[in-house]
C-alpha cells in the first residue's frame, strides 16, 4: 500500500490576494460633502472621511463641501478627477430618497462602471445597525478615468461604518484594479 504525504494545515492562498499584495499603499483622496446646511466648519461627515483616511495612512488631496444641486455635484467630480493627485474620490451626503438627495442620480450616468456590491455591502451592514431604514440608504461606488468614486451616507454612524467595513479596507485593491486598462 502506498502511504500518503500528511496535508498541509494550512489554507491554499486566495487567488485574488496576489491583487492586493501589489495594491497602492497610498491612494491620495479628494472628499466631497454634498449639502445645503454644511460649511467646511459644521460639515461633520466629511470631517470624519478625513480624519480616517490621514488615521489609515491616506493623503487627502482635498475637501470641499457643494450644495445639493447637479451641477455643483458634477463640476465637484470633475474637479477631483483633475487633480493628477487624486486615485479616489469619497462623496458624503445626499444619498437618501428626499427629493434634493441628488448624488447618486447625478453621479452614476458619470461612472463608467458601478461596483454594485458597495450599496449591497453598505446596506447589508447598516441594517444590523439600523433595522429596515438601511433600505433609503442610496450608497454608490463605481469607476472613472482610472479612479475610483464612493457615494456615501453624511451621518457620522453612517461613515464610520462605509470607511472601517468597505472603503479602509479595500481602497488600496479598488485603485489598483481600477488604473488596469484593457
Amino acid at each position: 500500500s502506498r502511504s500518503q504525504a500528511p496535508k498541509e494545515d494550512s489554507k491554499p492562498s486566495h487567488p485574488g490576494h496576489h491583487h492586493r499584495e501589489a495594491a497602492p499603499v497610498d491612494v491620495p483622496a479628494a472628499v466631497v460633502t454634498v449639502s445645503d446646511t454644511r460649511d467646511l466648519e459644521t460639515d461633520t461627515g466629511g470631517l470624519l472621511v478625513e480624519e480616517l483616511l490621514r488615521g489609515a495612512g491616506q493623503t487627502v488631496t482635498g475637501r470641499r463641501v457643494v450644495r445639493d444641486e447637479p451641477a455643483a455635484i458634477r463640476e465637484a467630480l470633475v474637479a477631483a478627477l483633475a487633480d493628477a493627485r487624486t486615485r479616489a474620490v469619497l462623496f458624503t451626503g445626499g444619498t437618501g430618497i428626499a427629493p434634493r438627495d441628488v448624488t447618486p442620480d447625478t453621479l452614476e450616468p458619470e461612472l463608467e462602471r458601478v461596483i454594485p456590491g458597495f450599496g449591497e455591502l453598505f446596506r447589508m451592514l447598516s441594517y444590523e445597525d439600523i433595522g429596515s431604514a438601511a433600505l433609503l440608504s442610496r450608497a454608490l461606488a463605481g469607476l472613472r478615468g482610472g479612479k475610483v468614486v464612493f457615494v456615501i451616507p453624511g451621518s457620522r454612524g453612517a461613515v464610520r461604518l462605509a470607511m472601517d467595513k468597505l472603503v479602509l479596507p479595500e481602497l488600496g485593491h479598488l485603485a489598483g484594479e481600477a488604473r488596469k486598462t484593457r
